[in-house]
């Protein structure tokens, strides 16, 4: 699995998300059979948040990172209402306890709320003297928004970046390729599979043999410094994901896709879901 540098460590330029994951406990052991096959394939980054099934999904990791915990680089995120000088440290803890650790490699703010930057940074701060956290970085900014925060310290910036979401082409991801910052990509495959039927990515992925996922996969990963993060809980799609790190796009493919997925023009809204 390739690799790149994420918070001081070489992490795979793939990893594992965890939305809509801890929701139905009749699916429960087979996410945590997903995310232990993914660790064995060597997508090693996991990420989650305290969001996703309001801690739900933070068990279901901590039960697959069990006797795995070394081998993995995991990531989660704290609610914009918890991010206060008192509210990151009990999120926080709340977290490290669901995940079975006592430290998570990377914690991030889900996106920008009431509270001040210069406060949650210095949560942030504390947890990592603490040993609490590896590093800090954020998710849902925008570039004014890294702008006002302003701090070399941030390790990434995960956002919605897809081949129908192309809008952080324009300034962003620019802007975090220029300060050397890793930006992941969630949501890499789209939603609802609409976008996996596009003729055209269709044609491509009969081309090289291969899903339409995994071309959009490859596509994301058609630069340096992106990370993707899909989510899969079959096991042949947990085995696709991995296995589309290998897979090169070649310039007409590339062109191809330019012509229905456009690329941004101008500045867009940042988009979330």
């Amino acid at each position: 699995m390739r690799t790149l540098e994420l918070a001081g460590v070489q992490v795979p330029v793939i990893g594992q998300g965890t939305w809509r994951m801890g929701e139905d406990r009749s699916a429960h052991q087979r996410e945590v059979s997903a995310l232990r096959q993914g660790i064995e394939l060597g997508m090693t980054l996991i990420d989650t948040a305290e969001m996703y099934a309001e801690g739900g999904a933070e068990s279901v990791v901590g039960e697959a990172i069990t006797g795995l915990r070394d081998r993995v680089f995991l990531v989660s995120k704290v609610y914009p209402h918890n991010a206060s000088r008192k509210g990151i440290p009990q999120a926080c803890e709340r977290s490290l306890r669901r995940l079975d650790t006592d430290h998570i490699d990377l914690y991030l703010l889900h996106w920008r709320g009431q509270f001040p930057l210069e406060e949650t940074v210095e949560a942030f701060e504390r947890l990592r003297e603490d040993g609490k956290i590896g590093r800090w970085g954020v998710s849902n900014f925008d570039v004014d928004d890294l702008e006002e925060l302003a701090n070399p310290a941030c390790a990434t910036n995960q956002v919605l970046y897809n081949l129908e979401e192309r809008g952080v082409e324009f300034d962003l991801l620019p802007w975090c390729r220029q300060q050397r910052m890793p930006l992941m990509a969630y949501c890499p495959i789209g939603q609802g599979g609409a976008m996996l039927a596009e003729p055209e990515l269709q044609q491509i992925a009969a081309r090289h043999g291969v899903t339409p996922a995994q071309v959009s996969l490859a596509w994301i990963l058609r630069q340096d410094g992106v990370i993707a993060i899909p989510k899969a809980v079959r096991p042949e799609h947990v085995q696709l994901n991995a296995q589309a790190a290998q897979l090169q796009l070649d310039a007409g493919d590339l062109a191809a896709l330019d012509q229905v997925f456009k690329a941004p023009q101008r500045k867009q809204r940042l988009a979330m879901v």
